[in-house]
């Protein structure tokens, strides 16, 4: 029995395999992109495997759920599990400011032995599956953290990696990309702009290129967060805060628990609070028009786009959210909502967490 197959979300089928799926151009024959990871092995093996007593140097841990063949192929610089870190000082803001009494837990990667960004998981798992099935070109539109894990991760795999970023892009950013040896393009222009020139590099070279937040690539790394929460935690947090450009935590999320429920079916989904800016923030409005109208059919299609969001926050200004239709139901099924706060007060926060 194989390890594992792609299932397509929209008409069911079966991707054996991701040298497959790859070779399909990251899509189904019936054209879908997003595809299910369905496993062979037995989900009653998570129960060892969050054991608290276990203490993973990778998210490999998780080897038997995760779509690598052969360990022999895995790419990783120490990356390590997501580690939960519980915030006291936010805990007591929010009882002296607010008057909630709650714990407040915090799941980031970012100080890894990787680069330092809460990405080395996905890059990790990209580079060990190109590398496993003999992937030697990709491209992909960043606006930062995406772009610096995939230059240092790809080229230890041996694939040649171009990246489009706007105009706006960190020095920093720019210097460890090329620091790796890797493409750099910078465009003129946003975000947006990168992301239809890495689209045309991509048909006009054959190369693969991300699929974006649906990436099942990126869903299965991140979906690791929910075997985690189990490690550390003891069972699924009661609400889950985000701030969402596209929403690939959601969704993982969403995969990870669906994963469980097929066999401990009383794996409970934590309420969904995911915020945006006021600046940028087209999933607020399109949510607010549905709750409005009560969700009438239909409703996760209709959403407004900001042609040309003015914002100071470049990796939340996803003025068209592709994907509103596939988070608002999440959000829905989970009792959640969407939120929006003050760009201007983003500083203020900000200080608070660093202080």
């Amino acid at each position: 029995m194989s390890k594992y197959h792609l299932r397509c979300t929209q008409c069911g089928e079966a991707t054996p395999d991701f040298a497959t799926w790859f070779s399909q151009n990251q899509q189904c024959r019936c054209g879908c992109k997003r595809a299910d990871v369905v496993y062979s092995a037995d989900y009653h093996q998570i129960t060892e495997l969050t054991r608290p007593e276990h203490q993973p140097t990778d998210f490999y841990h998780y080897f038997d759920f995760l779509p690598v063949m052969d360990r022999k192929n895995i790419v990783t610089f120490g990356e390590g599990a997501i580690p939960i870190e519980e915030w006291d000082f936010l805990e007591k803001y929010a009882q002296e400011k607010y008057g909630v009494n709650c714990k407040v837990m915090v799941c980031r990667n970012d100080l890894n032995g990787g680069t330092g960004t809460f990405k080395d998981i996905a890059a990790s798992l990209a580079a060990s599956l190109f590398k496993e099935n003999g992937v030697r070109e990709f491209c992909v539109a960043s606006t930062g953290n995406t772009a610096t894990a995939y230059a240092r991760y790809l080229v230890e795999a041996g694939v040649k990696f171009t990246v489009f970023m706007p105009h706006d892009v960190s020095p920093d950013t720019v210097e460890a990309i090329r620091a790796c040896g890797q493409e750099l393009v910078v465009c003129d222009g946003t975000y947006g702009d990168a992301k239809k020139a890495a689209n045309d590099f991509h048909e006009k070279h054959n190369v693969l290129i991300s699929t974006g937040n649906i990436d099942p690539i990126r869903v299965e790394a991140k979906k690791t967060m929910v075997f985690e929460y189990l490690r550390q935690l003891g069972g699924m947090p009661d609400v889950y805060v985000q701030a969402v450009a596209g929403g690939t935590g959601p969704i993982a999320l969403d995969k990870g628990i669906r994963d469980l429920q097929t066999t401990f079916p009383e794996t409970r989904m934590p309420r969904l609070l995911l915020v945006q800016q006021d600046t940028c923030d087209p999933m607020v409005q399109g949510w607010e028009a549905a709750v409005k109208a009560g969700f009438p059919e239909g409703y996760e299609k209709d959403y407004p786009v900001i042609p040309n969001p003015q914002t100071m926050v470049s990796i939340l200004s996803a003025g068209n959210p592709g994907m509103y239709p596939i988070v608002a139901p999440i959000v829905r099924r989970s009792g959640g909502t969407f939120l929006r706060v003050k760009e201007g007060e983003l500083a203020k926060f900000g200080r608070i967490v660093t202080d």
